[in-house]
């Protein structure tokens, strides 16, 4: 009789699928792994239970014991599956910008969910990972999965995902494509194919495709990055710096935005038949304009993260498009170096040592609401109307205190090259979209801004 000893050994072993229809004839050969078919739904199943046997091999993790993870919710689910045939408890942080989906398959399987806000430093206290760390350090007999620094995570994908990608393809593929989350698949997949590459005299590109508002691009560009930004896929680019990320595995990364990742997974679900989440959706659209940069006779190889039942509320819902506004063409309104060559903007900047007295005076006679604090290091902050308003009206701080005292970290960053477009993003979270050129503050772009802009571009 054949049978699997249980539903972890059926991880891995995922077939390549040829795209046929939303590919053009002048592109590469675009295969899909098909990651979405392991038992859990997701690629995430392997780095997961080489986690756990890694864990257990080495008596971290025994009977009786509880697995605690801080998760997008895929690296949950391919844990909470584990241990729900081990036997193990486990315990997940999950951000409240991940889908419910998410959160009802993990308690499915019998995990506790514990949901915390998305929009807290992963340093804060009560960010999705310092509360996973702390209910591990607080739980006897707990092992903290850690992700984002195990190297056992892009381990499994060089022990598995990126032989079978070389068998598969007959060593024959010129382009790997994943996304950047944990890093782990990218790393690890990567490192595989590259070092088969040169045994045989061949080269492979690694690319990854990352959404606007992660911080992998600087990082890969620049080893240093600004304030990274919200953005509404899941799962994939990061606000920090993982371990678990091999950079200089990565021959390019590849922004897209929200809207073709959303738009690009709804296509290869009508038109491959492939249900995706949203990060594949963004891996997929790196993959096409990878497909197109090498042309016919070339092999490109892509991973498909998960599966899309997990975002039927969400991508594949008409009415959460059209409300986030993903079914509106996409607009060509200018970038921000145009929009600041139609006016002259002489930036108004407050001094720490400044008294909030000071400040509101000067902003009522300027007519502004806000100001960048100038500090001399390198460290940009920035004082807003509002953050002087419930400070005093707390009583935390008085009109005579500095402006050092009230002052917050820079949000809302842009680059002279960034288009209108990002910047209209920008002011769903912030007042301002703040210019950054080179370290330094080169202008302030507010709604108004933006609205006089496009009224002088349409006469």
């Amino acid at each position: 009789m054949k049978s699997a000893e249980s539903v972890i050994d059926l991880v891995g072993g995922t077939p390549l699928v040829r795209l046929n229809n939303i590919v053009d004839d002048d592109m590469a050969t675009v295969y899909a792994k098909m990651e979405n078919l392991n038992p859990s739904g997701s690629v995430k199943d392997r780095m997961a239970i080489n986690m756990v046997k890694r864990a257990e091999d080495a008596g971290l993790l025994g009977p009786g014991g509880t697995i605690v993870e801080s998760t997008s919710g895929n690296t949950g689910l391919g844990l909470a599956m584990a241990a729900a045939v081990r036997g193990y408890r486990c315990v997940f942080t999950i951000p409240d910008k991940m889908s419910q989906e998410k959160i009802d398959m993990l308690k499915a399987y019998g995990a506790e969910v514990i949901v915390t806000a998305t929009d807290l430093d992963h340093h804060h206290p009560d960010s999705y990972v310092e509360i996973a760390k702390r209910v591990a350090r607080e739980t006897p007999g707990s092992f903290y999965t850690d992700q984002y620094s195990n190297p056992n995570n892009p381990e499994a994908h060089y022990l598995t995902t990126g032989p079978e990608i070389w068998e598969a393809t007959d060593g024959k593929i010129d382009s790997f494509i994943a996304g950047l989350g944990t890093g782990g698949t990218i790393s690890g997949t990567g490192k595989y194919l590259k070092e088969k590459a040169v045994e045989t005299g061949r080269t492979v590109r690694v690319v990854g495709p990352d959404p606007f508002g992660s911080i992998y691009k600087e990082a890969h560009e620049k080893g240093e990055w600004s304030t990274p930004s919200l953005y509404r896929v899941e799962g994939i680019g990061h606000d920090f710096m993982v371990d678990t990320l091999d950079l200089t595995v990565v021959d390019e990364v590849i922004n897209i935005s929200d809207r073709d990742s959303f738009l690009t997974a709804r296509r290869l679900a009508r038109h491959e038949g492939i249900l995706s989440g949203g990060s594949t959706g963004t891996v997929f659209a790196g993959a096409l304009q990878e497909a197109r940069k090498l042309g016919p006779g070339k092999i490109v190889v892509a991973i498909v993260c998960d599966s899309g039942d997990r975002y039927i509320s969400k991508c594949f819902n008409d009415e959460w498009m059209r409300d986030m506004g993903y079914f509106a063409p996409e607009a060509h309104l200018g970038t921000v170096q145009e929009l600041l060559d139609t006016r002259n903007q002489d930036v108004s900047f407050a001094s720490p040592n400044e008294t909030l007295r000071d400040v509101i005076a000067r902003m009522a006679t300027k007519g502004i609401s806000q100001m960048p604090v100038t500090s001399g290091n390198g460290d940009l902050r920035m004082i807003e109307e509002l953050d002087i308003l419930r400070a005093v009206a707390s009583n935390e701080h008085g009109l005579d205190d500095s402006v050092r005292d009230v002052a917050r970290p820079l949000e809302g960053r842009v680059s002279l090259s960034d288009s209108l477009s990002h910047v209209q993003q920008i002011f769903e979270q912030n007042n301002v979209a703040v210019v950054v050129d080179s370290g330094t503050i080169a202008g302030i772009v507010n709604k108004i801004d933006l609205l006089e802009f496009l009224n002088k571009k349409s006469h």
